[in-house]
């Protein structure tokens, strides 16, 4: 294997000449191997967007001269189409803020311009990351910036994702209306309603999370971009600072803004903790519905049918699970978990800056991905599938004590109550003490349980006795 020495302030390293990092990523390496994650894809994307804005703003300026930047541009756009992801090496777990990041795509990109206009790799006389690549940026801009860019397009994939699960939560709310069950708190029986509005219910919460989500791209949407090191645009020119954000929002599509306080924006990231607060909610309504699907597909009631997918036991024949609602649970403890590490690193910022942004920006994005991964499953392969047990849900309600709240109207409360009583006695259902007791008629009872009666607010019981 061949080499090239590079060197920065400690000293020299022999890099090997076939990558397109350098020496700060190599020291990277070296000092914080420690967990094995790549970063994100979509940030490395967003970081490339930042670094696209900052060479189109300073190539229009003339602050960097046209014989190079074609190649930077060039080099650029392949690291925005993620084709040198191989390249970005660095554990997504470093200190430093995030600058070994940030250096390891400076390197990465230098050297393919380098490469694209001839010259050898590390050749720093013709394009330097730093000089040229880094050019009137600091981390402590750029990085998170790349973070509020990252979790946008994140955001807006998760809520195409919850779009597609609201709609198919609707169609089996109208498939469902005329299916009459009991429902149950406190995991005991009570009064009985129709499946559709269960599933309404589902509907309304993720609708909930819909809107929610919408409005996150509003908390990112304001960057520091042009504030270098702690806010102030230290070593940026004032045309730079002024343009460099405008350049980002025409690049990305997103509405986008520079601060009106960059020292704020450097500094303090609750808007973060706000967004991840919000796809905790999101990620919360999800164990709801994955929980009460479980419940109401298992052995026990098994009053709706999950779609099959996979076998369910290495040693029992023809056990199946509910997988997809397992996976979802766990991907929601998940989200719990990273939710506190935004927390936690959010309020760790110190003075003038955030040193923990790495681990914030790799919880946050992790959350992102593996709900809108999740949602769509959950759609796809869970809820479009589901079928119901119309009969035994039928017989659910006839069965149990839930449904003699709805005939205290038509017998009294003592006489429903008296029924409670002999039922749990005897062991017989209500609807037969009911029946052999000639309270009421099979089609006085009919007519109370009706999906229709349990579909609106109250109903209006016969008035025959």
């Amino acid at each position: 294997m061949s080499f090239r020495i590079e060197k920065d302030f400690l000293g020299e390293k022999k890099i090997p000449q076939d990558v397109y990092y350098g020496i700060h990523t190599l020291r990277a390496i070296e000092n914080f191997s420690v967990s094995g994650y790549k970063i994100e894809p979509i940030f490395i994307k967003a970081l490339g967007f930042v670094k696209k804005a900052s060479a189109l703003t300073n190539k229009e300026l003339g602050y960097l001269k046209d014989d190079i930047s074609g190649a930077i541009l060039q080099a650029i756009d392949e690291l925005i189409e993620n084709r040198h992801d191989n390249q970005i090496v660095v554990d997504p777990l470093q200190g430093g803020a995030g600058t070994s990041t940030n250096m390891n795509l400076n390197e990465v990109i230098a050297n393919r311009a380098l490469e694209l206009l001839g010259k050898k790799k590390g050749d720093y006389s013709v394009i330097s990351p730093l000089k040229h690549i880094n050019m009137h940026q600091s981390t402590n801009d750029i990085y998170p910036t790349a973070m509020k860019v990252a979790a946008i397009f994140l955001l807006k994939n998760l809520e195409a994702e919850i779009i597609e699960f609201q709609s198919a939560l609707q169609e089996k709310e109208k498939d469902f209306d005329d299916v009459l069950k009991v429902g149950r708190t406190e995991t005991q029986d009570a009064v009985p309603l129709t499946l559709g509005k269960t599933f309404s219910a589902f509907s309304d919460a993720i609708g909930r999370d819909r809107w929610r989500i919408f409005k996150c791209c509003e908390r990112l949407r304001v960057v520091n971009l042009g504030g270098t090191m702690i806010g102030t645009g230290i070593a940026a020119p004032r045309d730079y600072i002024f343009m460099v954000t405008d350049k980002l929002r025409e690049i990305t599509r997103l509405n986008l803004s520079r601060g009106e306080n960059l020292i704020d924006a450097t500094q303090n990231h609750d808007p973060f903790v706000e967004v991840s607060g919000i796809i905790k909610a999101h990620a919360v309504n999800l164990r709801k519905i994955a929980s009460d699907l479980r419940i109401l597909s298992s052995a026990g009631i098994a009053e709706i049918k999950l779609k099959p997918l996979q076998a369910g036991s290495s040693i029992m024949p023809g056990k199946v699970n509910p997988v997809v609602p397992e996976m979802i649970e766990q991907c929601v403890i998940k989200v719990f978990a990273n939710d506190f590490i935004v927390t936690e690193s959010a309020s760790r910022g110190e003075l003038e800056l955030n040193a923990f942004l790495p681990i914030l920006n790799f919880a946050l994005l992790e959350s992102l991905s593996i709900l809108t991964k999740a949602v769509g499953i959950f759609t796809r392969k869970s809820i479009k599938h589901i079928s119901v047990q119309k009969e035994l849900c039928r017989r659910n309600v006839e069965n149990s004590f839930g449904f003699l709240t709805a005939l205290v109207p038509l017998l009294g409360y003592d006489v429903v109550e008296s029924v409670a009583r002999k039922a749990q006695k005897t062991g017989e259902t209500p609807l037969n003490i009911i029946l052999d007791s000639r309270l009421a008629s099979k089609s006085q009872i009919d007519k109370i349980l009706t999906p229709e009666n349990f579909s609106k607010l109250g109903f209006d019981p016969p008035k025959e006795r």
